[in-house]
């Protein structure tokens, strides 16, 4: 399944966190933002990089929902995937802002908004795996591939949230001490952390499909 980035006629783009003269995501083609990605810069980096992959698993969310006519689910990771670019904007604009503060302040206000980039993007690849989840028990067999391909696309999106995450509070505990900042930040210092009960049931749904396509079970 080959997922195209650029906006579709009749759609609304949300153009507030593209970084400055470049294309929000969803109107780019996927050649043209990785050719992006590959250049020094950080703008896209890494955090943008997991809003696609996040993107890429909703996409297969979608479509292996569409056939097992769970038209909820289908409507709910159609609107993930358009998020997850819309989060994939604002880490882009949010790191390049921090890559390029000049003095010790701007870095501590650029850092914590990439902290909160990813804390946003982390949140919202969490709120995906119950329906993940839902779809893996109903489709047929032939379309099990795709739902570990979408876990595995998840499973990505939420590592490298976590570990951006991790990355921008330890510049900002390097400038203001851990303890100052789980108190002044306590949604961000408990954000990555969240991750790992998440990525932990991935690995299980991934382990009982395998199971099940087997033909173990």
């Amino acid at each position: 399944m080959t997922m195209d980035l650029r906006a579709k006629p009749g759609t609304a783009t949300d153009r507030t966190y593209a970084p400055s003269g470049r294309r929000p995501a969803r109107e780019t083609t996927i050649g043209e933002w990785i050719d992006r990605l590959s250049q020094r810069g950080g703008d896209p980096g890494g955090g943008a990089a997991a809003g696609v992959m996040l993107a890429s698993a909703a996409a297969l969310v979608a479509m292996v929902a569409s056939y097992a006519e769970e038209s909820g689910v289908e409507r709910r990771a159609r609107a993930l995937a358009q998020a997850a670019l819309d989060r994939a904007d604002a880490d882009a604009a949010a790191f390049g802002a921090a890559l390029r503060a000049g003095d010790d302040r701007a870095r501590d206000e650029a850092a914590l908004a990439a902290a909160r980039s990813s804390a946003a993007l982390a949140a919202l690849a969490r709120d995906a795996i119950g329906d993940l989840e839902r779809i893996a028990r109903r489709v047929e067999p032939t379309l099990l591939a795709d739902v570990v391909s979408a876990a595995a696309a998840l499973r990505a999106a939420l590592s490298c949230a976590r570990a951006n995450l991790r990355s921008d509070l330890g510049a900002l505990s390097r400038h203001g001490g851990s303890g100052a900042l789980r108190r002044t930040h306590p949604d961000l210092s408990t954000a990555a952390s969240a991750c790992d009960d998440v990525i932990a049931r991935l690995d299980d749904l991934t382990r009982r499909i395998d199971t099940r396509a087997s033909g173990a079970d």
